[in-house]
């Protein structure tokens, strides 16, 4: 017994040094710098501020962070849209089957979100295999521009982020209670009606993860933006890689990265808060 708990201990203890060496100290180090003030030198000068902060209010900032989250917010409500039909479609296939479309929807994850989205470009360019399909087949008389504008990022976010909606939705709609939906049809209501008042509400657990696991990264995906949408569609991680490698503006870069987690720790509140509301709300039905 007593060689059991020590084995628990060493393992919680390496898993805990390994959290604070490289998840707390980090991030301590960075809410630190975020405080201080840009050196051209030293690119640190050890002066407190609040200045970094107080910028993130500016008119051009504060642009690209609502643009962040309203392009975030889209490929979060399209990955919705997508995704949860065919998450549907996955739960109610027959049961050999699920694995196996399962396995398709994670077989991307096998390649560099990167390395996807450099094949976006080809697939999206003004003489790539879209514009070429879409000529050869009659249907279009010139080539689309969607490489360098928002749409093309939106398909990027919505194509890299749609399988982290895919699989929570598929595990709250696999697990769904089916006596459910057979008394609410017992009761008269149409499928619309099922859908809306019992199948959506008793799936809004795995919709709130799936929006949280889509909404949060596209937030900073900034290669995305990079190599799709060109200089007018930024994103809040292109503000922290540009302040950091070309504007050597580590403070206020710091600072960014801090409200944009922030926000993510608030959103996460949310989730957890609305989890507990739900559950409360099933508990008294």
């Amino acid at each position: 017994m007593n060689k059991k708990l020590n084995l628990q201990n060493i393992i919680i203890a390496i898993i805990v040094s390994w959290l604070v060496l490289f998840v707390f100290v980090p991030n301590l180090m960075i809410i630190g710098t975020s405080f201080l003030t840009r050196d051209d030198a030293n690119l640190i000068e050890m002066t407190f501020t609040f200045n970094n902060y107080i910028r993130l209010f500016d008119p051009l900032y504060a642009k690209v962070m609502w643009h962040s989250f309203y392009m975030a917010i889209t490929a979060t409500a399209l990955c919705l849209l997508i995704g949860y039909p065919f998450a549907y479609a996955i739960a109610k296939m027959p049961v050999k089957w699920r694995p196996f479309m399962l396995f398709l929807v994670i077989v991307p994850f096998w390649t560099n979100s990167l390395i996807r989205t450099y094949g976006l470009k080809i697939m999206l360019g003004t003489r790539g295999i879209l514009n070429n399909t879409l000529l050869y087949l009659d249907i279009i008389d010139k080539p689309i521009r969607i490489m360098y504008t928002e749409y093309a990022v939106m398909i990027g976010l919505v194509y890299i982020l749609l399988p982290f909606m895919v699989l929570p939705l598929y595990s709250a709609i696999e697990k769904l209670d089916n006596t459910y939906i057979e008394a609410a049809r017992d009761l008269g209501a149409s499928k619309f009606q099922t859908f809306i008042k019992v199948i959506f509400p008793l799936t809004m657990p795995g919709i709130i993860a799936g929006c949280l696991l889509v909404l949060l990264p596209a937030l900073g995906m900034f290669y995305v933006s990079d190599l799709l949408g060109g200089a007018k569609n930024l994103l809040i991680g292109n503000v922290i890689k540009s302040q950091v490698l070309n504007a050597r503006d580590w403070p206020f870069g710091s600072a960014t990265s801090i409200a944009l987690t922030a926000s993510m720790a608030i959103m996460l509140y949310a989730y957890y808060r609305a989890g507990k509301l739900l559950n409360r709300k099933v508990e008294l039905e």
